[in-house]
């Protein structure tokens, strides 16, 4: 079964490079990869402005607050890693032979995802409520595609990573239904003993064996022979 085992069906099988790229589950990470350099590099490249012509130093577009655009950067770049190393999980996860550590995979899987989702989610919500307060200047002008640009893909960023983790939880499920599924015909307590042989299993009673062919009962003393007298 494909699904199997957490996700594996087919463990220890060669990896076709067509078929894992049009996994959904691949195009979500390539999705929200994208998705995280957009908004860290739009933060880096375009959100730090001058305030005015006459001072030099940079300040954040965002209510000229430093948080808001660390917060992003961050995020950002937290996503950005964790998507390569989950697609790096994801193209050899069907070399991994052991059901625990596909199991530990897809729990780590799922606990990030909901982990992203939600620092996206107040990432969204930190971005929007300052840009919200941002008084206009030209120099805020300048930047405003850019902050705008970095608003909406956190914002897409919550969908994608909500989908990621939506997928996590289904592999998990589909793998402990698995295990119970293989574990369900021994007894549920510790000490409960193994279930015996059902009558007509092929396990045959030594009452149903019969004298083997081709025997005959051989005569102590067989006609025609004399015992010679010494």
């Amino acid at each position: 079964m494909e699904g199997a085992s957490f996700g594996a069906g087919r463990a220890g099988g060669a990896i076709d490079p067509v078929d894992f790229l049009k996994q959904p589950q691949t195009i979500l990470r390539v999705t929200t990869w994208i998705f995280s350099i957009v908004v860290f590099g739009s933060i880096v490249n375009e959100c730090y402005v001058n305030k005015d012509s006459q001072t030099p130093m940079l300040h954040c577009i965002f209510n000229e607050n430093e948080s808001a655009c660390s917060y992003g950067i961050a995020v950002g770049i937290i996503a950005f890693f964790g998507c390569i190393f989950f697609f790096v999980v994801d193209l050899y996860f069907q070399q991994i032979s052991s059901v625990k550590d596909r199991k530990r995979a897809v729990l780590l899987d799922l606990g990030f995802s909901g982990f992203l989702s939600f620092l996206w989610f107040v990432a969204f919500c930190f971005l929007a409520n300052q840009w919200q307060r941002t008084t206009m200047s030209i120099g805020v002008s300048q930047g405003a595609d850019a902050a705008r640009a970095a608003i909406t893909f956190s914002f897409f960023s919550i969908i994608v990573w909500v989908a990621l983790a939506v997928k996590a939880l289904q592999r998990y499920r589909l793998g402990t239904d698995m295990s119970l599924f293989a574990t369900d015909q021994f007894g549920a307590e510790p000490g409960a003993p193994y279930p015996g042989y059902p009558s007509g299993s092929g396990v045959e009673s030594t009452d149903t064996y019969q004298s083997p062919p081709f025997t005959e009962t051989l005569d102590t003393n067989p006609k025609g022979y004399q015992v010679p007298a010494y």
